[in-house]
C-alpha cells in the first residue's frame, strides 16, 4: 500500500478573490502560483498560492462563492491552517510585522514542541505559523524569491491541519485503520496524527469538542484538505482502499495540475487525495505564474464564456519589485 506522504494543499472559502490575493501577496509574502476557476462552477475563482515553484505541499487555494454567506467556526470543521517558516526567530519578526500592519494575531506559545502564532485574516479565517527549528519529516518548500519577506522568515509550505471534531474515537480510528496515520502525541483535547515522513508537512491535530455549536461553511472556513500521492496508480489504489472500508468517493477526478479523489471522512469533513504531479508550470512560465487566467484544455473551448463570467483581477508581477520589508 502506497502511504500518504503528507498535506498536498488546503482549499478554504473566501469573500473576495481580491482581498485574499492581496492579503497572501503583500501581507504573508506568498506566491499566486494559479489564476483559474472552479472546475464544478466557471463562475467562480479558484486562486492557488503556494511556494516559489508550487510544489506540492504548499500551497493554499481559494474559492470565492458568488453569493455564500459568511461561515461559522465550530465543532466538524477543518478549523485552522498552518504555514511553516524557519525557526523560532521567524516568529518574533511575524508578530512585528502583523502588528505594524494591523493583523489580528495571537501571542506566540508552544504546542507538541512546535512554538506557533495564530492569526486570522479579514474574514476571520484561522492560520497559525509553525516554526520549523525543531522539525523533522517531510521537507520544507522554497520561498517565494521576489516576494516582501525576508527568506530567512519566509512562509515555506503548509505545516499541520487541525480538525475539529465531536466524535473523537470514531474519527481517530478513521485515521489510523482507513488513511494509516499513527498518533505521536495528545495534549489536553488535542491529539497529533502524522503519516509519511512525518513532521510539520505531515501533521493532522484533531481536536475534540462536543460543546461548540455545529460549524457552517461559508466564506472563513476551509472546504476540505488533500493529501499527497505519488501518481494515478497509487491513488487507483487508494480508491480501491475506501472502497473496502465503503467510504463513498468521488472516483478519479482530472484537475489537470493534479490527479484527485474525494471522500467525506466525517460529517463536514471533505478529504482530497491528489497527486504530486503534473504541477502548475506545464501552462505558464515560471516568471509569469499567475499572472493570466489559466483553464485546464478541456475548458480552453469555453474560454470567451468564462472570462466574460469572472470579473478581471490584476494579478501581474514580474513588471513590478517587492523590497524585503524588514521589521526593526
Amino acid at each position: 500500500m502506497h502511504e500518504l506522504k503528507g498535506i498536498h494543499h488546503v482549499t478554504a472559502i473566501t469573500s473576495s478573490a481580491e482581498k485574499i490575493y492581496e492579503f497572501f501577496t503583500t501581507v504573508l509574502g506568498v506566491r499566486l502560483v494559479k489564476k483559474t476557476v472552479n472546475q464544478d462552477d466557471i463562475q467562480t475563482y479558484h486562486l492557488f498560492f503556494a511556494d516559489d515553484v508550487g510544489s506540492p505541499g504548499t500551497d493554499m487555494t481559494f474559492f470565492d462563492f458568488p453569493g455564500i454567506p459568511k461561515g461559522i467556526h465550530g465543532t466538524n470543521e477543518i478549523a485552522k491552517t498552518s504555514f511553516r517558516v524557519p525557526n523560532d526567530k521567524a516568529l518574533e519578526y511575524w508578530v512585528k510585522r502583523f502588528d505594524r500592519l494591523g493583523i489580528n494575531h495571537k501571542e506566540i506559545t508552544e504546542q507538541f514542541g512546535k512554538k506557533t502564532l495564530s492569526f486570522v485574516d479579514f474574514d476571520e479565517q484561522a492560520y497559525q505559523l509553525i516554526s520549523d527549528e525543531n522539525n523533522q519529516g517531510v521537507p520544507a518548500g522554497t520561498p517565494w524569491q521576489k516576494g516582501p519577506i525576508p527568506l530567512e522568515y519566509a512562509i515555506t509550505g503548509l505545516g499541520p491541519i487541525f480538525v475539529r471534531v465531536s466524535h473523537i474515537d470514531y474519527f481517530k480510528e478513521m485515521l489510523r485503520k482507513v488513511l494509516l496515520f499513527t498518533e505521536i502525541a495528545q495534549e489536553g483535547s488535542y491529539h497529533l496524527f502524522e503519516v509519511g515522513e512525518g513532521g510539520n508537512g505531515a501533521q493532522v491535530i484533531v481536536e475534540y469538542n462536543a460543546v461548540l455549536p455545529q460549524a457552517r461553511q461559508g466564506y472563513g472556513t476551509v472546504h476540505h484538505v488533500a493529501f499527497r500521492v505519488e501518481d494515478r496508480a497509487a491513488l487507483d489504489e487508494w480508491q480501491k482502499r475506501l472502497q473496502a472500508f465503503q467510504f463513498p468517493n468521488s472516483g478519479y477526478v482530472e484537475r489537470y495540475y493534479f490527479g484527485s479523489l474525494y471522500t467525506n471522512v466525517a460529517p463536514q469533513i471533505l478529504f482530497e487525495l491528489a497527486t504530486d504531479g503534473p504541477g502548475f508550470m506545464g501552462d505558464e512560465p515560471y516568471e509569469t505564474l499567475g499572472e493570466k487566467l489559466s483553464l485546464p484544455p478541456f475548458f480552453e473551448a469555453k474560454r470567451e464564456e468564462i472570462e466574460g463570467l469572472v470579473r478581471p483581477i490584476d494579478t501581474v508581477r514580474s513588471t513590478k519589485e517587492f523590497a524585503k520589508e524588514y521589521e526593526d
